[in-house]
């Protein structure tokens, strides 16, 4: 990783939170995150590797609330090192006393050319990493947490993927392509407009996606839909409810409001006004 690559993190540093972080302000004051590219090699299986440091001490717990993507990830965490499968509802993780986790974000589809099993077959759980290691999980936990800071982090997990790099499988960069015409500003609001925006087939679509994301593809158009809102309604300038709800596609503001309740667990306009800054 080069010195521009190491470098490039994101948002605490910036007093920001990225999309699917619930109530960005105040995870800007409980953790420190941040983000890290790929070295081309492992561009089209991984997104990027993420750092989320944290330091409760003396302090009461906490718990930070993430609305995942339709990705999988590798996460390097002590004694719970594993392969998350994509989750499909809100992931809520205790923030006690100081830690350090690292984690490798795949491209969807990126994680299914490592393993031997359909993504759908670990959604809301998780797997064992030893066979995609080459080692025990615990062994390469320590290589990596060990490091003295993030760089070195990073380094040594992208060292362990290297070493296990697969060939690209055209069926999982098709994956990749899907899920990123879904996520696409003002992209298709259903499956049958994702079908004919890509010019597949429904049953082929469904059958991918279970194979090498891991959820739905009417899973995936929607939580691409509420990610966006969840971030623009925690903007200075969020936009009314009304034109938002058109604008994400959705029938109506009423199913907007109860398909955003149903996730984050708050209404929308309850959840703009958490967000608003607080008076001294």
């Amino acid at each position: 990783m080069d010195k521009t690559d190491s470098t490039r993190n994101v948002l605490a540093t910036r007093g920001q939170a990225p999309k699917g972080i619930v109530d960005p302000q105040a995870a800007a004051r409980r953790i420190r995150l941040a983000t890290y590219p790929p070295a081309s090699a492992l561009a089209p299986f991984v997104e990027y590797f993420w750092v989320v440091e944290w330091d409760r001490r003396g302090r009461a717990p906490e718990t930070q609330r993430v609305l995942p993507y339709p990705n999988a990830h590798l996460v390097f965490d002590a004694g719970r090192t594993a392969i998350h499968g994509v989750v499909r509802g809100a992931f809520d993780r205790p923030l006690v006393g100081a830690g350090k986790v690292l984690g490798v974000r795949f491209a969807p589809g990126g994680l299914r050319q490592f393993i031997g099993q359909p993504l759908s077959s670990f959604t809301d759980t998780t797997i064992a990493a030893d066979a995609l290691l080459d080692m025990p999980a615990r062994d390469a936990e320590a290589l990596v947490l060990q490091q003295a800071d993030d760089t070195a982090m990073v380094a040594q997990a992208q060292a362990l993927l290297l070493a296990r790099r697969p060939q690209a499988d055209d069926a999982a960069l098709l994956a990749a392509r899907l899920t990123a015409a879904a996520a696409a500003h003002n992209g298709p609001a259903s499956v049958a407009q994702l079908c004919e925006k890509m010019a597949i087939g429904e049953r082929r679509l469904q059958r991918l996606f279970a194979n090498y994301v891991g959820v739905p593809p009417k899973w995936v158009i929607q939580r691409y839909r509420l990610q966006e809102a969840i971030w623009r309604l925690a903007q200075p300038d969020a936009p009314d409810l009304a034109s938002l709800a058109h604008e994400l596609g959705f029938f109506d503001q009423a199913h907007f409001s109860r398909s955003f309740a149903e996730l984050v667990g708050s209404t929308p306009l309850d959840y703009r006004r958490s967000q608003l800054p607080k008076s001294v």
